[in-house]
């Protein structure tokens, strides 16, 4: 896993996953379990509690580098934080860690994010 973040009302990240497959056939399972526990405890039988989830190839160098920023500023995006290292439901801090902050700006300067991701999440996120 290179890049994650959990928010309140969706995730994102950006995995290695040869078997693609059977990674989004076991989050199928996760995602319509808790469907159910969560719907059961709020009497909303039938409410869509996920979205849907979706795998993308890495098409380059820059698609890779523009998805893991893109994963990266997903509280700053929605507003939750100002900064990266803000949020605690991600892996920004340990990325910085791991690279340092000028690597880490020289890649958000090369493959920056623009309209990247734009219409990705349901309009009511």
């Amino acid at each position: 896993m290179f890049a994650w973040t959990v928010l309140p009302n969706h995730y994102h990240a950006l995995v290695d996953a040869p078997q693609i497959l059977e990674v989004l056939g076991a989050l199928g399972k996760l995602h319509g379990r808790n469907s159910f526990t969560w719907n059961g405890e709020d009497s909303a039988r039938g409410r869509k509690v996920w979205f849907n989830a979706a795998e993308t190839g890495m098409k380059s160098e820059g698609h890779y580098y523009a998805s893991l920023n893109y994963v990266l500023h997903n509280a700053v995006r929605h507003g939750y934080v100002e900064k990266w290292t803000q949020w605690p439901y991600c892996n920004a801090a340990k990325y910085l860690e791991r690279i340092g902050r000028d690597t880490a700006l020289r890649i958000w300067h090369a493959y920056p994010l623009y309209d990247y991701g734009k219409d990705w999440d349901p309009a009511d996120l």
